[in-house]
Order: C-alpha cells, then structure tokens, then sequence
C-alpha cells in the first residue's frame, strides 16, 4: 500500500503515475526481477547520519552510495543509518520499502544524476509489493527539492 505521506506528495504535486504490483521481495535487486523492471531505472533509498541528523541518497538499485563524493559534497562524515532509527522517522513504510520522497519527512535528499538519464523511474512506494512508476519528468518535479549530485558507482556483477 502506498504511504501516507507518498500519497499526499503525488496528490499535492498533481503527478501522473501508476501502481505497480510485485511479488513480495527483500531487496532492490529482487524487486527488480519481481516486477520486471530495468534494475537502472528502480529508484532506492538509502538511509544515512551523523551528529547533525539524518540525510538521504536516493540512486539506481543497480549502484551503492559512494561516502567519500557524498562527504566531499556535504562537508559531512555521513554513515549508514540504523534500522530502528528508519521505523522511528518513516512510520508509514516497511523498513526496506522508503520511497524517495524524504524531504516529505523532513530530510535533506541528494539525488544522484544517472537516475535522470531513463525515461522511466520506479520506486518503492512504502511496502514490499508495490512500485510507484512514472516518467523521468514526472519524478524530476516530485524530487524538485532533491538537491542533485554525483555519488553513486555501479556494483560489479548487477545487470541492468
């Protein structure tokens, strides 16, 4: 089920999109294979903190988070975020399942710009079985206070 908080962003913002369903799966990867989408244009969310609170990384599944070009980027020692603090701040989403949209929750989000080269972007839409679909511009007007960068490196052996 989509989050409440998603919801109101995509009614709030008029986006155009679709609901995709998906056998229940555990990580991005799965996901990808689950709903059949390309793993370059499924859009996840990584968690991230330091003593001035929490920030997000939203990149392709197929890539991780490269620290060092976020530090550079923010001036922050920004590490992985704990599990028990995801329930805490996303209380409408399944740990594992946070869609994009965090500045909704009150975080600074960093985007990273080899989402912006498809023409179609899923996302987690809070749950475990359902993706958020729309077209890149689409996204690009939800994520517009989404502050872009490049931090984000393929992942050997991930397919796209």
């Amino acid at each position: 089920m989509i989050s409440a908080t998603l919801q109101e962003c995509l009614r709030s913002k008029g986006t155009r999109y679709e609901v995709v369903r998906h056998p229940y799966s555990h990580s991005s990867a799965e996901t990808a294979a689950a709903a059949h989408v390309p793993g370059e244009c499924l859009a996840k969310t990584v968690l991230l903190e330091d003593e001035q609170g929490y920030v997000a990384a939203v990149l392709p599944s197929t890539h991780a988070v490269r620290l060092s070009e976020l530090w550079a980027k923010t001036g922050r020692r920004l590490t992985l975020a704990k599990e028990a603090d995801m329930r805490e701040l996303f209380k409408d989403c399944d740990i594992g399942a946070l869609p994009p949209v965090c500045t909704a929750y009150g975080m600074k989000t960093y985007l990273d710009e080899s989402l912006t080269r498809h023409p179609d972007i899923y996302f987690e839409a809070g749950d475990h079985e359902e993706l958020v679909h729309m077209d890149t511009d689409q996204f690009l007007s939800l994520m517009d206070r989404a502050e872009r960068a490049h931090f984000a490196h393929r992942m050997q052996g991930m397919s796209i």
